[in-house]
């Protein structure tokens, strides 16, 4: 009886986790307002990625850079929004701003100095990255970058796209 109940827990935190939403967690934009985290999603039937990285996290900014380098191809032909959040902390957070115009992304950018979007979201580690259904659904995730991990994330899509 007690391992029957053991594992019909893990089986609902296991069906759960693929169906779950994004939280609703205060974070604010580039310039200082106040973004509740649900409002950083299409609306529209869109996907997005949502990133988390920092300034002092080198494999973040790599695998900003390759999502940059994809951007323009993926919003094409899967109308992917792309939105990085920073976990840069209070003392470094008026470097993000300068740091991201610096490099000309063009990705939405939002700053988590406090870590609650990031505790929300179970990351443990950056870059930690999410891709989401327009609602909000996280229906892939991956930690760490490796060039050519860009590739993983283009299956995706078009996975996503063929389910459509």
């Amino acid at each position: 009886m007690k391992y029957t109940l053991i594992s019909l827990f893990f089986i609902i935190i296991t069906i759960c986790s693929y169906s779950q939403n994004i939280p609703s967690v205060i974070i604010k934009d580039l310039h200082g307002n106040n973004v509740n985290s649900r409002n950083i999603i299409n609306n529209d039937g869109n996907p997005v990625l949502l990133s988390f990285w920092a300034t002092w996290c080198r494999p973040c900014i790599q695998e900003l850079t390759a999502f940059d380098y994809e951007y323009i191809d993926w919003q094409e032909e899967f109308n992917l929004k792309i939105v990085a959040v920073s976990i840069d902390d209070t003392r470094s957070t008026n470097r993000v701003g300068p740091f991201v115009n610096g490099r000309g992304w063009e990705f939405d950018f939002y700053l988590d100095a406090n870590h609650d979007f990031k505790r929300a979201m179970n990351v443990g580690n950056v870059p930690h990255t999410f891709l989401l259904d327009a609602k909000g659904n996280i229906l892939w995730q991956h930690t760490s970058y490796t060039a050519g991990d860009e590739q993983k994330v283009y299956q995706e899509l078009t996975k996503l796209k063929n389910k459509q």
